[in-house]
């Protein structure tokens, strides 16, 4: 579905991506780990058209999307969850999820989308008129994920999505996120809690210094003795 081919990424004359490669399978999840700082956020910049490759190819669905604007990109059927959420918080709940949608214009199929994301996420059907700055930060993130889910996406990115959160709440967004994919959607997972991403993810890449130092299936990660000592704390 999606295959990113040998990628630099430039922040002024400083390389932050440096000859990066992935792929992604439809229907599996695919996770990057890394310290901060390891190329893992800008690479999703780059796949939703915020930040264009300065060398190699970003390839969705046999078509190059390199150099696209991120509505473009969304049109084509990618929608990203930044990192920190990035609500609209002076706007209501139900006005974040409408703007999740902005692109499209099949009135009913997007009120069926909205319904089917009330089903995941109850409290936003709750708390559909409440301001969406002041949701608890768990809250925000479930909103976050439903706006991007609004646009009806083949390909869901999440950045960092259990950043900030209460362990109780992390695992419910696990649940969420696994849920989703039960349901046939592709995702491209960025999470520091490499422990939580290796458990939801069939295939992962550890980025170091903005390259790939390793990749694999995310089980045989999991017992990998580098890994395990440089981000499981084993």
């Amino acid at each position: 579905m999606l295959s990113l081919k040998d990628i630099w990424i430039h922040y002024g004359m400083v390389a932050a991506v440096k000859d990066v490669s992935i792929d992604v399978a439809e229907g599996e999840i695919v996770t990057l780990i890394g310290a901060n700082g390891a190329g893992k956020t800008t690479t999703l910049r780059a796949i939703s058209g915020l930040h264009a490759p300065t060398r190699g190819d970003i390839v969705f669905r046999g078509k190059s999307i390199s150099g696209m604007t991120p509505e473009q990109i969304n049109a084509l059927g990618i929608a990203m969850v930044p990192e920190g959420r990035r609500v609209f918080p002076y706007m209501t709940v139900m006005e974040n999820l409408e703007m999740g949608a902005y692109l499209r214009t099949d009135r009913t199929q997007t009120r069926k989308t909205l319904e089917e994301i009330f089903h995941h996420f109850p409290v936003l059907r709750e708390r559909n008129r409440q301001l969406a700055g002041t949701l608890s930060g768990g809250q925000q993130q479930m909103l976050a994920i439903g706006r991007a889910l609004m646009s009806e996406p083949d390909l869901l990115l999440l950045d960092e999505p259990s950043l900030g959160l209460a362990p109780i709440m992390i695992q419910e967004i696990a649940k969420i996120i696994s849920q989703l994919h039960a349901l046939g959607r592709t995702i491209v997972l960025v999470e520091q809690n490499a422990r939580l991403a290796l458990r939801l993810a069939q295939h992962g890449y550890v980025m170091e210094t903005g390259q790939i130092v390793l990749h694999g299936v995310a089980e045989e990660l999991r017992h990998n003795e580098q890994v395990q000592k440089t981000y499981l704390g084993a």
